[in-house]
């Protein structure tokens, strides 16, 4: 049974400073209202710099509490006046020293449905993050949202499959991951895994990257943002490579069961057997 679902995601360029990151971002988000959008998520750290590029403890000052923070806040009441459904990946401050890559969930009456932490923490040149977040330990939650069910992955975590897996089993419809990933070898990657996770585990996928080259280093952000269905096909064209851009698709969560009924992947899995997997 078709059950359509309009949903966006806009790549942007490093503006220069937090304020008119906040303002642009806001924009985006009421030009996707204004095309029916139903729910919508930013790119990951959205409203600053990819500041991983470097080790400096100057830029903790970007973490915020989540969800009392201005930034969650803020955008919490935009949802509600736009009745749209809000995925916000930010900076976010448990506690002095307690800082995490995080992607707060609000659902289209503005009201706060938890929040994911980022697992999987790179610490490699032009990607500095063990510098600033600790690993996730929320576990990888689904939200029941008004557009259905959603989770979220964020930018490295995408390499690993257990979490695609574990959002699949929890219920998701539609999994979020924002990222800023540059040129050079994750460009196969990034039209490679994302759509080979919406097919193993038939559900939709949204792939969100940043653009341009920001002033903390050489990262060159590709954008190239897409959706992808639960048969690994792109839903429409992905987003230009080089430009900030809006993209708004229809995803019919209809083909979720008409694609796990032709497959029977979840049918087939054999936990019994996957043992060996976690014991190293």
């Amino acid at each position: 049974m078709s059950r359509v679902v309009r949903a966006a995601v806009v790549q942007t360029a490093w503006t220069g400073d937090k304020a008119s990151m906040l303002d642009r971002h806001e924009e985006h988000a009421r030009a996707a209202a204004a095309q029916g959008a139903q729910v919508m998520c930013f790119q990951e750290l959205f409203y600053g710099p990819y500041f991983c590029q470097v080790q400096e403890t100057e830029y903790y000052d970007y973490a915020e509490a989540v969800p009392d923070g201005p930034t969650v806040q803020r955008f919490s009441a935009l949802a509600k006046e736009l009745g749209m459904v809000m995925v916000l990946p930010v900076y976010e401050r448990e506690q002095a020293g307690f800082l995490y890559n995080t992607a707060a969930v609000v659902d289209a009456d503005g009201t706060y449905l938890g929040k994911y932490r980022k697992h999987h923490i790179p610490q490699v040149k032009g990607f500095w993050e063990k510098f600033y977040f600790r690993p996730g330990n929320l576990g990888w939650p689904v939200f029941d949202t008004a557009v259905g069910k959603v989770g979220v992955y964020i930018c490295y975590d995408r390499h690993f499959p257990e979490g695609w897996r574990a959002l699949g089993l929890a219920g998701a419809e539609i999994v979020f991951n924002p990222s800023a990933t540059s040129r050079g070898l994750s460009n196969y990657l990034w039209k490679l895994e994302q759509p080979a996770a919406a097919a193993a585990n038939m559900y939709f996928v949204a792939a969100i990257n940043r653009v341009g080259v920001e002033p903390l280093g050489d990262d060159d952000f590709y954008g190239t943002s897409y959706f992808a269905d639960p048969r690994g096909q792109l839903v429409g064209d992905a987003a230009s490579g080089h430009d900030e851009e809006l993209v708004v698709r229809d995803l019919d969560l209809g083909l979720i069961e008409e694609v796990r009924n032709q497959w029977a992947f979840y049918r087939d899995r054999r936990p019994d057997a996957y043992g060996p997997l976690v014991e190293g």
